[in-house]
């Protein structure tokens, strides 16, 4: 009984507190320089793209899709984040052909770059990412599920045409925990990853 009266407790005084919380954060954007109504939208993208290092002995570049929620807080710089899948051919000795990986990726992303004419944007970024690899069924004996960590650094172009943009970018990703594979001689396979893509979206 103490403890739901302290929970009870607990509850009403942060339902009290969160108006106050609210104003708070009413007044942060200001003083931090945000937009008012800061553009934001909405992209489409296709690439392809593999891991590079001891990884890449064992996979090929494959195709890639995502999506990505994106705003405009600041003139020079941009937030993204997103969700991208992509399938990795394996070529491996230890699996049989026609066996792949696929990467399932939550990245955040910041960008900075000048407006150009009102058209051009030419950006670099840098973010936090994590990715879910899931090998087919036939390369289960040999390579395992993982959860990896993702240091994305990304340089592009995007060009606006009222409120339509296309883009294009490459992306290198340092990553970590890589468990995914071992070697033949028992010892984890490390990399990086390398995509490339075009970027068809919205802005509102």
């Amino acid at each position: 009984m103490r403890r739901s009266i302290w929970g009870g407790a607990a509850i009403a005084a942060a339902c009290l507190a969160a108006p106050a919380f609210a104003i708070e954060a009413q007044q942060v954007g200001p003083k931090l320089g945000v937009k008012e109504n800061p553009p934001v939208g909405l992209d489409v993208s296709l690439g392809v793209g593999g891991y590079t290092g001891d990884l890449a002995d064992n996979t090929n570049p494959g195709p890639l899709l995502g999506i990505a929620a994106t705003a405009q807080p600041w003139s020079l710089i941009g937030i993204e984040t997103g969700y991208q899948g992509q399938r990795l051919a394996i070529d491996d000795s230890r699996v049989d052909s026609g066996e792949g990986i696929w990467r399932h990726n939550g990245t955040i992303l910041g960008k900075v770059g000048p407006l150009l004419n009102e058209k051009w944007r030419p950006f670099v970024g840098a973010g936090f990412g994590l990715s879910y690899l899931n090998p087919s069924n036939g390369a289960e004996d040999v390579y395992d599920n993982d959860v990896q960590t993702e240091i994305p650094l990304a340089a592009g172009l995007d060009y606006r045409f009222g409120n339509i943009v296309a883009g294009a970018r490459a992306t290198y990703s340092l990553v970590g925990n890589e468990e995914l594979v071992q070697s033949p001689g028992g010892g984890d396979e490390t990399g990086s990853l390398f995509n490339a893509n075009i970027t068809v979206g919205g802005r509102f």
